[in-house]
C-alpha cells in the first residue's frame, strides 16, 4: 500500500509540473503578442476586434490587448518598382518597347491598408496601364527626345489614382525605349544626312567669310607697292623650304610703273598720236587755203570773161584746183587760163 501511495505522489508532483510549465507558456505567448516594437520608418495599424484604433501607432514600444488587438505593419521609405516592358504603338504607328521605374511613398498607413489590398501591387499596374496610354498618344521624336515632359505627366496621372491609398507618387523616369531594327537603320540614315547637311553649311558660311576677308584683303594689296610686299613675302616662304627651283607667276601690272617710267618708253606712244594729229591739222589747213585762192581766181576769171563760155573754163578752173592730184587723169591737161585780149 505504502508503494503505491508513492506512485500516486509521484505522478501527481509530475502533473503538476506539467501544469505549470504550460501555464507559463502561454503567459509569455500573452506577453509576447501583447508587446509589439514598431521602426523608425514603420508605423502600426492597430485593429480591436476588427476595427481600426485611431492613427498609426509608432516608432516604439506598443502594447497590445492579446487576442482582441491585431496590428499591421507599413513601411514610410520610398520604394522603387521597375515597371514591366510595355508593347506600346505610337501616335506615328510606331512599334516600341518601353519600360519604366517608378518611385512611391505611403503618406497615411490606415488608407493604404484600408483601401487597397496591396498598395505595392496595385500602385504597379496603374503605372503599367498609363505607361501604355500615355505613350501611345506621343510621337516617336517626342518619345526620344521629350523624356522630361512625358515623365511628368505619368507623374502627375499616376499620383491622381494612388492618392485615394494614402500613396504619393514622387517620380516617374522613362529607362528604355526599344524599336525595331529598320527604323533604327532609318533614324541613323535621317541622322547622317542632317550632319552632312550640317557640314555644308558650315564649309558654305566659312567659304563666305574667307571670300569677305579675301575682298578686304585685295582692297588693302589694291597699290602696286603693297603687291610687291606681298611678293617678296611669299618670296620668303617659299625660300624657306629649301626648294632648289622656284615658280612664281608675276603679273605684267606690277611693272607697269616701272615700264612707264623706263626712257621713251611711256612718252613714244604720247608722241605718236601728237605727233599725227598735227599733220592732219597741216593738211586741212593747206587744203583750205588751196580753196581760197582757186575761189579768188574763179572771180577774177569772171570779171575779165562774163559769158558762158569763160564761166565754164572758170569752173572748170576750181574743180581742178580742189581735185587732188592724184585723182587728176594723167592725160588730161591742166586748163589755160585765157590771156588778156
Amino acid at each position: 500500500m505504502m508503494g503505491v501511495g508513492l506512485i500516486q505522489a509521484q505522478a501527481i508532483g509530475l502533473g503538476a509540473i506539467i501544469v505549470v510549465f504550460v501555464v507559463a507558456l502561454f503567459v509569455i505567448f500573452l506577453l509576447a503578442s501583447a508587446v509589439r516594437i514598431v521602426k523608425e520608418y514603420e508605423r502600426g495599424v492597430i485593429f480591436r476586434l476588427g476595427r481600426v484604433l485611431g492613427r498609426a501607432k509608432g516608432p516604439g514600444l506598443i502594447f497590445l490587448i492579446p487576442i482582441v488587438d491585431k496590428m499591421v505593419k507599413v513601411q514610410l521609405r520610398t520604394v522603387s518598382s521597375a515597371v514591366p516592358p510595355q508593347e506600346v504603338i505610337t501616335r506615328d504607328n510606331v512599334p516600341a518597347r518601353v519600360d519604366a521605374v517608378i518611385y512611391f511613398r505611403v503618406l497615411d498607413p490606415n488608407r493604404s491598408v484600408l483601401e487597397v489590398e496591396d498598395y505595392i501591387l496595385a500602385t504597379s499596374q496603374i503605372s503599367q496601364t498609363t505607361l501604355r496610354s500615355v505613350l501611345g498618344q506621343k510621337d516617336l521624336d517626342d518619345l526620344l527626345t521629350n523624356r522630361e515632359t512625358i515623365n511628368e505627366e505619368l507623374q502627375v496621372i499616376i499620383d491622381e489614382h494612388t492618392e485615394p491609398w494614402g500613396v504619393k507618387v514622387s517620380a516617374v523616369e522613362v529607362r528604355d525605349v526599344v524599336i525595331p531594327q529598320t527604323m533604327q537603320r532609318s533614324m541613323a540614315g535621317q541622322a547622317e544626312a542632317e550632319r552632312e547637311r550640317r557640314a555644308k553649311i558650315i564649309s558654305a558660311e566659312g567659304e563666305y567669310q574667307a571670300s569677305e576677308r579675301l575682298r578686304q584683303a585685295a582692297d588693302r594689296l589694291a597699290s602696286p607697292t603693297a603687291l610687291q610686299l606681298r611678293l617678296f613675302q611669299t618670296l620668303t616662304e617659299v625660300a624657306s623650304e629649301n626648294n632648289s627651283t622656284i615658280i612664281l607667276p608675276v603679273p605684267i601690272d606690277l611693272f607697269r610703273p616701272y615700264l612707264e617710267a623706263s626712257n621713251g618708253s611711256g612718252n613714244g606712244h604720247v608722241r605718236q598720236p601728237r605727233a599725227r594729229r598735227r599733220e592732219e591739222e597741216e593738211a586741212e589747213r593747206l587744203y583750205a587755203e588751196a580753196v581760197g585762192e582757186a575761189r579768188s581766181e574763179q572771180q577774177a576769171v569772171q570779171e575779165l570773161a562774163p559769158d558762158d563760155t569763160n564761166s565754164s573754163v572758170a569752173s572748170r578752173l576750181v574743180e581742178d584746183a580742189t581735185m587732188p592730184s592724184e585723182e587728176r587723169p594723167l592725160d588730161e591737161e591742166p586748163p589755160r587760163r585765157p590771156g588778156p585780149s
